[in-house]
């Protein structure tokens, strides 16, 4: 077992930095232990369990910055690393826009916000691996019809993160976090199909059953057994909500403070307008207690909070780090984040699309014709222009009703021609992950084969 580093000793060193004549610094301590099995077949087919503590910091000689990291917490080692950032920190141009957020912004608060579980450190290796092969066996009894898995298992981790900078600021929280998945593949008439299903919590008691995890995940597959394509045609198109976030995630990225100071999102400039239907309301909270994007505070030491980036269609804020926020002249939003070395970048807490009043069976009835999309499949997002390109398998809607299978397609349209065309917001919003939306109806998009 590791000694874990306290906020002391954070404080302590970066005292130590400012000493050496840096003008401020900031350390992080992560301590993390991670398990993860692999099953296919019934069988173990990947074991991994480990344990580390790391350190990172990050030096400020006026205007200027660099960072290091490192796992050997002796003096000498640490003193090392200093000097190395100080060097290489004076070697770099400075930029007016760099430094640590102004001591009046730091959290002066730190909610508990639930997000440890000590029943997910008390798992003995046994019962994840009996978790893992659970999920597994539920799926292969679902159907002689799948035959082979090409994945799935059961992971967990467990941790703390210490931030403490030479301004004032110290701050600590531990978290848990576990998952479970499984891939089946099944076969018909020589054609192989394979689908997935997962959830991922902090809390355990809160994870999907193994058995429905398996259930879900063998009728996914199942449904897309004989799949074919379709003519090019323009047709409303529903997002299923494990494709839906997809979106969530790229309107995420054109809000960001680092594509809006680069212009490099289509969403420059237009702070205030409507962007999207009046039905959309976009929030981004970082402070929900027990999910997995929630935390007390940021990798920069600000509170974290909510934030409605749209509202009814009206986009009224971006996404900020102290860095973006002083580039576009506004204050931070509280989604500074960070690795262990490297300048802060920006991410999202919990964000989501708010949910509507009709469930995916009203919204799929409602259509004469469409196209239900169950799977994105590689990269087609231009973030300057907005321009939407995805492959894409699904089912066809006919009078209101899922009909068949379709593979083989690409549909394709404009961010925001998409956010304007959004006609209905489902009222199943889950929390699988910390990105997530509800069943989405866009009016209109090219399916094309």
């Amino acid at each position: 077992m590791i000694e874990k580093m306290t906020k002391e000793f954070a404080v302590e060193l970066a005292g130590r930095v400012v000493r050496r004549g840096a003008s401020a610094a900031e350390v992080v301590i992560r301590h993390r232990r991670d398990f993860g099995v692999g099953v296919r077949l019934g069988e173990v087919e990947t074991l991994k369990e480990s344990e580390d503590q790391v350190f990172g910091l990050r030096v400020l000689i006026d205007g200027r910055q660099a960072s290091v990291s490192g796992s050997d917490f002796s003096r000498d080692a640490i003193d090392s690393l200093i000097s190395e950032a100080i060097e290489l920190a004076r070697a770099t141009s400075p930029d007016d826009s760099s430094g640590l957020p102004e001591p009046v912004e730091f959290a002066s608060e730190l909610p508990d916000l639930d997000l440890y579980d000590e029943s997910i450190e008390r798992l003995t290796p046994d019962e994840k691996i009996s978790l893992a092969l659970r999920a597994e066996q539920a799926a292969r009894e679902t159907s002689h019809l799948i035959t082979n898995f090409e994945a799935g298992g059961f992971d967990s981790a467990s941790g703390s993160m210490v931030l403490a900078n030479s301004l004032g600021f110290a701050g600590e929280y531990a978290g848990t976090s576990c998952s479970i998945s499984t891939v089946p593949v099944a076969g018909e008439n020589g054609r192989m199909q394979r689908d997935y299903w997962y959830d991922v919590r902090r809390k355990l008691r809160e994870l999907d059953s193994p058995e429905r995890v398996g259930e879900v995940a063998a009728k996914r597959v199942l449904r897309k057994l004989g799949g074919r394509p379709v003519p090019t045609q323009s047709v409303p198109v529903v997002f299923e909500p494990n494709v839906a976030r997809e979106l969530v995630g790229d309107i995420f990225n054109a809000v960001s403070g680092e594509s809006i100071f680069r212009k490099a999102s289509f969403l420059v400039g237009q702070l205030g307008e409507r962007v999207a239907s009046e039905s959309l309301t976009v929030i981004d909270d970082g402070r929900m207690a027990g999910l997995l994007g929630s935390r007390p505070f940021d990798a920069e030491g600000l509170p974290t909070r909510r934030t409605i980036v749209i509202r009814s269609g009206v986009f009224e804020s971006y996404l900020l780090n102290a860095y973006t926020a002083r580039k576009l002249k506004l204050k931070s939003t509280g989604n500074g984040s960070r690795g262990l070395v490297g300048t802060p970048g920006v991410e999202a807490g919990n964000m989501y699309i708010e949910p509507g009043t009709h469930t995916p069976e009203e919204i799929i009835g409602s259509l004469k014709k469409g196209f239900f999309v169950t799977e994105l499949i590689g990269f087609g997002v231009n973030n300057v222009t907005g321009d939407y390109s995805r492959s894409a398998s699904g089912i066809w809607i006919e009078n209101g009703e899922l009909q068949f299978p379709v593979q083989g397609v690409t549909i394709a349209g404009n961010l925001k021609e998409m956010l304007n065309s959004i006609e209905m917001i489902g009222s199943d919003l889950e929390f699988r992950g910390s990105v997530v939306s509800p069943t989405l109806l866009i009016g209109s998009m090219t399916i094309g084969a």
